[in-house]
């Protein structure tokens, strides 16, 4: 057998590392002059679309890990793009908020994501496309439980005594794509 008829060419879960390595080299090819990763591009918009968010809900809409979290918001913060503030409820807790650098920043990196999108499944005809994306959602939703790192929802932040309030119940995976 030759070294590339070997069945880990053929497994899934080696392709799709394989995808994740390709579309972070495209992201970053695409977005280079920005300075921002994928996870930093993700955890960045969901800060902008769930304003005062702690790092703990963070994690759960961008499903990211919790270790290394900190480290996350602690670059994007280095860069004036979110700050960190005492949250009202409990001084201890930390809720994050996007600066004007910040949204300056997802704006003009918008056409490069968008781009990075479209070059990742410009191999496939475009009625394979759509066909593509919607395996992987599938995938991803019914596995979700298995991940170490599971995609969640924010809590219902909007009951009383919780100090903040829900913004549209969006989670964004770490190529920038926004889920319901």
């Amino acid at each position: 057998m030759r070294k590339r008829d070997h069945p880990i060419y053929s497994r899934p879960g080696h392709l799709i590392r394989r995808l994740q390595q390709i579309a972070v080299a495209i992201f970053m090819s695409e977005t280079g002059r920005f300075n921002m990763t994928p996870v930093q591009y993700s955890a960045l918009l969901a800060i902008e679309l769930h304003p005062g968010i702690d790092q703990t809900t963070l994690v759960d809409i961008i499903a990211f890990d919790r270790t290394t979290i900190g480290k996350v918001v602690g670059r994007l913060e280095s860069k004036k793009w979110v700050k960190r503030v005492p949250a009202s409820h409990d001084r201890r807790s930390k809720c994050l908020t996007i600066t004007p650098a910040g949204r300056k920043v997802l704006r003009a990196i918008d056409a490069a994501v968008d781009r990075t999108q479209r070059l990742i499944l410009a191999p496939l005809k475009p009625a394979e496309r759509d066909a593509f994306v919607a395996m992987l959602k599938r995938l991803v939703q019914l596995n979700n439980s298995r991940s170490r790192a599971p995609l969640g929802m924010p809590p219902d932040l909007s009951r009383p005594g919780r100090g903040r309030t829900r913004r549209g119940g969006r989670a964004i995976d770490s190529s920038g794509e926004v889920s319901r």
